[in-house]
């Protein structure tokens, strides 16, 4: 995100103009806007004008325009903001109190206005316009006849393609068809790889499955890509890893981010940072019932919890992120469109990692 003004004061009012660079950008974005807030950017709204025969044309005109928030829509496949609610800024062809949609695009500047700048409003600000907070990984998880293509940021997991395939058995009368069918699945999935994964852009790309499926697909890759002098591929063979995983479906990702090679890679991103404390989450997971807040070493909770209409919902959670870090703590936001937060959403969304270990909790006095 690229930020171009700051005009707030912490814990009260004030404003900032951005730039959504990338489709992360856009859902931090769609965490920071608030019902009640205001965003004023440029926008197209169809007007009708008086024609010289007396009827009405309609024309749409370019215009600025700020609304008081009621509704955001995230657009993840589409890379849209969609913010609806009414006019507050005196417009010839919109009237005050007018119900509008703004539509923030990649590369579309806005300004957003709060009358408080709380604790959770400014860690996502300086988590969006720190450029070194992103992932950035290629996934291609697959199996024989399915592959899923996935590309990771540091908020937003982003389903890219989907390719299947029907391959024959490899034994009995149809194995005359099968390395014609696999070959041609692999070919399917190459293009794939080829349209979606930027190694401009990408810190590595990650060929995983069960078997041996992923080494078959490896080893073609390269042989194409000799072939047909596919320079991507040749120029960035050392950022392609191979890692194991149980299955070619989604769930496999949380074995991709385990595996060493990857985490390697993206060992310095906040994305590495919330799947270790996840998986520690889930190692201690059988020993925890409930935490008294000062024991709290490291909080995890999911973004959904601050998108409460309920001001005093949302209060609460950036108090006991508050708490949590006022004690020394460390709290760590995770996007539910992210696949580490898409887990910890299963377990109702919010946990924590102790100081120590506490068998006795319930004799604890809070």
């Amino acid at each position: 995100m690229k930020i171009v003004r700051r005009d707030y004061i912490p814990d009260g009012p004030g404003s900032v103009k951005m730039v959504p660079e990338e489709a992360d950008d856009l859902w931090l974005a769609y965490n920071l806007i608030a019902t009640g807030d205001t965003v004023l950017a440029v926008t197209v709204r169809k007007v009708l004008r008086q024609a010289a025969s007396g009827g009405r044309d309609a024309e749409r005109v370019k215009l600025k325009l700020e609304i008081k928030v009621e509704a955001v829509d995230y657009d993840k496949e589409g890379s849209v903001l969609r913010i609806r609610g009414r006019n507050i800024l005196e417009n010839e062809h919109v009237k005050i109190g007018a119900f509008h949609t703004l539509e923030i695009e990649l590369h579309r500047p806005f300004v957003l206005r709060k009358e408080v700048w709380d604790l959770l409003a400014l860690d996502v600000l300086r988590q969006a316009s720190d450029p070194s907070a992103s992932a950035d990984l290629a996934v291609v998880l697959m199996q024989e006849g399915l592959a899923h293509l996935f590309l990771i940021g540091k908020s937003v997991t982003i389903t890219r393609s989907r390719i299947e395939a029907s391959i024959p058995r490899k034994h009995g009368p149809a194995i005359a068809g099968y390395d014609k069918a696999l070959n041609k699945f692999f070919d399917n999935v190459l293009t794939a790889f080829l349209k979606h994964i930027d190694f401009n852009v990408v810190r590595c790309a990650v060929i995983a499955s069960p078997g041996f499926t992923r080494d078959q697909f490896h080893r073609h890759l390269l042989l194409e890509a000799e072939r047909k002098q596919l320079r991507p591929i040749i120029e960035n063979k050392s950022r392609i890893i191979l890692v194991h995983t149980t299955s070619g479906y989604k769930h496999s990702l949380r074995e991709v981010l385990d595996a060493p090679n990857v985490m390697n890679i993206i060992k310095d991103t906040k994305a590495a940072e919330e799947v270790r404390a996840l998986k520690e989450f889930f190692n201690m997971l059988s020993n925890v019932r409930f935490y008294p807040k000062k024991f709290v070493q490291t909080l995890l909770v999911t973004d959904e919890l601050f998108r409460s209409c309920d001001i005093a919902t949302r209060q609460k959670y950036v108090n006991l992120v508050k708490s949590v870090k006022d004690s020394g703590g460390t709290a760590l936001i995770f996007s539910s469109m992210h696949v580490s937060g898409e887990q910890l959403a299963q377990l109702t969304g919010i946990a924590a990692i102790l100081r120590f270990p506490l068998p006795d909790l319930e004799d604890i006095e809070m």
